[in-house]
């Protein structure tokens, strides 16, 4: 058995040359709007990923499939086997966030005997990362008690979605990778927590193609829709438009920025694409 997460170009020809299963199981956790340079638009980004549910679909495989999204509902038609999660009574295992400050808190209501499991992960954002885990383990016959142990212990690290605190403030890290998808899900959440003393640093996002400079600008007028104590937008298309929030050209700038101010007592998020190097706010 082998469970790859999203699709390959050319599943075939990679097992060819690699020593490698075949999958037999799959799963696709979302299709946001990442590398769009090479992909060319969302649906070449769905066309592209659901390449692993075309070879699922030939093979009688299984797909483990988020049923809150049509999309991916639609995508997996006709596939052998579907093991849906998701939040409503249509799903297999069904869950919701039952609190998600300072970490996420998922409560489930359908498919596994785990009343509420505490995760070490930051923003509402996560609960269907939860759910595929869960679902999966339930599906391989991993006992609940394991499932919800294997979670709640899992700790992230490599800049994805840290939580940090450090010299009396604290820091969302969430700098591994960013499109414009996780982008506006990662401030959405960030506007939710309870504080009054929020800032932003948010590096470019890269592999965006045409649509580079029109994705950074909805992204700064979705930054306008809420009150922050500062935002500083560093790098890439940030810097190619006019815009009221401070600029900087690189994360090694906005980390000097950083070390002259007198901040306490205030939540950050830092977050940009894997190029932009973000994590050196913090170095």
């Amino acid at each position: 058995m082998a469970v790859i997460e999203m699709g390959a170009n050319h599943l075939r020809e990679i097992a060819s040359y690699c020593e490698y299963t075949l999958p037999t199981h799959g799963i696709i956790t979302n299709c946001g709007k990442a590398h769009l340079e090479g992909f060319g638009s969302l649906e070449g980004v769905r066309k592209g990923k659901g390449e692993l549910y075309d070879f699922l679909r030939a093979h009688n495989g299984t797909a483990f499939v988020m049923w809150d999204y049509d999309y991916l509902q639609s995508m997996s038609k006709d596939i052998a086997t579907v093991v849906k999660y998701g939040t409503t009574d249509a799903a297999d295992i069904v869950g919701q966030v039952k609190q998600s400050e300072p970490f996420l808190t998922v409560s489930f209501s359908k498919g596994v005997n785990i009343p509420a499991l505490q995760t070490q992960l930051v923003g509402q954002y996560n609960l269907p990362n939860v759910l595929v885990a869960a679902t999966a383990g339930k599906y391989f016959n991993v006992p609940d008690n394991k499932i919800r142990s294997a979670i709640e212990n899992y700790t992230p690290s490599n800049s994805r979605s840290q939580l940090i605190e450090k010299n009396g403030n604290k820091f969302i890290l969430d700098a591994y990778n960013a499109n414009p998808t996780s982008m506006k899900a990662a401030i959405e959440n960030f506007a939710g927590i309870q504080s009054n003393n929020k800032v932003l640093m948010l590096g470019g996002m890269a592999e965006l193609g045409a649509d580079s400079l029109q994705e950074h600008e909805a992204i700064v007028s979705l930054i306008k829709q809420f009150q922050w104590r500062e935002v500083v937008l560093v790098g890439g298309d940030f810097l190619q438009f006019d815009h009221p929030f401070k600029k900087m050209a690189n994360a090694t700038e906005a980390a000097e920025w950083f070390k002259g101010q007198q901040f306490h007592d205030t939540y950050f998020l830092i977050k940009g694409s894997r190029s932009m190097q973000m994590e050196k706010v913090l170095q």
